[in-house]
């Protein structure tokens, strides 16, 4: 069901565990991507994701491949709010022997559906999945996310033409558009400002949404048919390190330790 005020509540409590979790490792995180991405983890898993955490390798769950891997925070704490582990859980981030690491290891277990390193793989498993969906009969849908910088790879344009091609109508592929990467601005580095037409011309059906306003994120989810022979693609407008005001769009915080100085005033921030 759809709450929006729920839906807010989720993701200011997830803003406030990312930088709680980051601040504990003592070092490095990914803190950009992940805030970036908040709404859209809160929304995937509250509203729209198929799953059952009593059951959590049911065959015929909707799977969630995280392909921006190092972006976990959101991810993890998702999974928290939904059920698949307790709150103490998120405490075992980066610990070592930990389950929860820097990039994603598959536990259905803990809801974790496929690991994670070198980007550019996700859409790849994802279209994998759905076609043995289809063979199995199974009515699953697969949901992927990336990040725009992500679709430099060219393996992403691979799978692309092949979900394209097969039609595969149960695919969801989402691109956390928030226009920095390691290295800098998306545009300096590689422009993809006709991605739109891109994914179109290879079959996708596309939508366009500010990735932090959930009744936009819902109303394209909404919309899906997912027996139209048409994979789907949703481009988030995004801004990373949403939430504070000294990490938006400033790539310093693609993966920055915090300060004492800084993680104090990003908790008055939150207030």
């Amino acid at each position: 069901m759809f709450d929006e005020n729920l839906l807010k509540s989720k993701a200011k409590e997830s803003r406030r565990l990312i930088l709680e979790l980051a601040h504990d490792t003592k070092g490095a995180a990914h803190f950009g991507g992940s805030l970036s991405s908040v709404e859209i983890m809160t929304y995937l898993y509250s509203c729209f994701l198929r799953y059952d955490i009593n059951a959590p390798e049911k065959e015929d769950r909707d799977r969630f491949i995280l392909s921006k891997g190092h972006c976990v925070l959101s991810y993890y704490i998702a999974l928290y709010q939904s059920g698949f582990f307790d709150r103490e859980k998120l405490w075992e981030f980066e610990a070592d022997g930990g389950p929860l690491l820097s990039h994603p290891v598959r536990d259905l277990s803990l809801g974790i559906e496929s690991s994670n390193g070198s980007l550019g793989q996700g859409l790849s498993f994802a279209v994998g999945q759905q076609l043995a969906a289809r063979r199995k009969g199974l009515g699953y849908r697969n949901v992927v996310l990336m990040g725009d910088g992500e679709c430099d790879e060219g393996s992403v344009w691979e799978a692309a033409m092949a979900a394209g091609h097969y039609g595969l109508s149960g695919l969801v592929a989402v691109i956390d558009c928030n226009g920095l990467q390691s290295d800098g601005y998306t545009k300096d580095i590689l422009d993809i400002k006709e991605m739109f037409s891109h994914w179109t011309a290879l079959g996708f059906k596309v939508y366009h949404v500010n990735g932090h306003d959930f009744g936009e994120i819902h109303k394209a989810f909404s919309e899906m048919d997912f027996d139209d022979g048409h994979p789907k693609l949703v481009i988030a407008d995004t801004v990373k390190g949403k939430g504070f005001s000294f990490m938006e769009n400033n790539n310093v915080w693609h993966h920055e330790p915090i300060t004492e100085e800084l993680y104090e005033k990003a908790k008055s921030e939150l207030q």
